[in-house]
């Protein structure tokens, strides 16, 4: 991994852009996968402490952010839990958004049958048509949008999008196979289109509002070409 992927760094903590298909540490639900995940190449790389304070997707890029102690971990977290973290998530899905939503529909929990509440905000930034047929319709529409989640529940943003009929692009999962299908045979591009592009939190030890922002890949690049938008998120 090249450091390219730091965008902030700091005697407390470690921001990663983290690229999609990349786990950010192993687990059960991960044992197939092969490759190394984002805390073996950063252990591979570097000596100091780091541990990481929240978690993404395998197939979601964007914005990770490491502790470099068992202390800073717990305030970080803390902040999380008690909802005095900002994240914005940018997002490709199918069809043409309202221009603003909520979505509150609620959550199971993995392995259990309790459900949890969950809170999505989104935001519309553009709408795109393409002269392409995608059955059962002759075109085919895209909205990119701007995800904040209230909550943090597992795959909330994926779950929140595909129940009102959004589903986000290229999530194999969640997601509307003939669509994701353009994408890859027509388009020439594969891959989930969810960013973690930006966190507004208080710094755990300089007590200051600080915001970091993670740069789009070049999947994204390529799509904005493709599809004729503008990414100056």
């Amino acid at each position: 991994m090249n450091f390219a992927y730091s965008v902030y760094e700091d005697s407390s903590l470690l921001v990663i852009n983290k690229p999609d298909n990349m786990l950010i540490h192993h687990s059960f639900y991960s044992r197939n996968v092969k490759s190394k995940s984002l805390v073996e190449i950063l252990k591979s790389q570097r000596k100091d402490y780091l541990a990481p304070v929240h978690r993404l997707d395998m197939g979601t890029s964007g914005i990770v952010i490491f502790s470099k102690s068992p202390e800073i971990t717990r305030l970080m977290q803390k902040q999380m839990e008690e909802r005095l973290v900002t994240k914005k998530y940018i997002a490709l899905v199918r069809g043409f958004t309202d221009e603003n939503g909520i979505v509150e529909t609620p959550i199971r929990e993995p392995d259990s049958d309790i459900y949890k509440e969950a809170k999505t905000i989104f935001r519309r930034i553009s709408k795109i048509e393409l002269n392409i047929a995608v059955k059962p319709f002759p075109s085919s529409r895209y909205s990119l949008i701007e995800l904040q989640p209230i909550t943090g529940r597992t795959h909330q943003l994926r779950k929140h999008m595909n129940k009102i009929s959004h589903p986000i692009i290229g999530d194999k999962k969640y997601g509307n196979r003939h669509h994701n299908s353009m994408f890859e045979n027509e388009l020439n591009i594969s891959g989930m289109f969810l960013h973690a592009a930006r966190i507004e939190f208080n710094h755990p030890e300089r007590e200051e509002i600080i915001t970091i922002s993670a740069p789009f890949y070049e999947k994204w690049r390529k799509m904005a070409e493709k599809l004729g938008i503008e990414l100056d998120y």
